[in-house]
């Protein structure tokens, strides 16, 4: 039933997750209890789902998005990560620098 309501873009994204997580195939988050620690389980799996971007896919879904918006939305995303990449090379280059 859930695989009906996800659209083509995200099919995509939710492979890209999964790539991410060097995972080939598509399938639930699973996390082993270890010793009996619900606990220690539990706050894996909150990892896991933070680091899917489970939980921001939810709060951007509960409400309609108009395309205009959407857009907007992905290319300030888009602007993000750019700049974010830049900032690690800028970084990586001052490290060969000091040696």
């Amino acid at each position: 039933m859930v695989a009906q309501t996800l659209s083509a873009n995200t099919w995509k994204e939710v492979r890209a997750n999964m790539a991410r997580r060097g995972s080939k195939q598509l399938g639930p988050i699973e996390v082993e209890v270890r010793d009996n620690n619900v606990n220690r389980a539990i706050n894996r799996l909150k990892r896991e789902i933070g680091r899917e971007g489970i939980s921001r896919e939810l709060k951007r879904r509960r409400f309609y998005e108009k395309p205009s918006v959407a857009k907007r939305r992905k290319q300030r995303e888009a602007e993000r990560r750019r700049r974010k990449e830049e900032r690690r090379r800028q970084k990586r280059k001052r490290r060969r620098r000091r040696r």
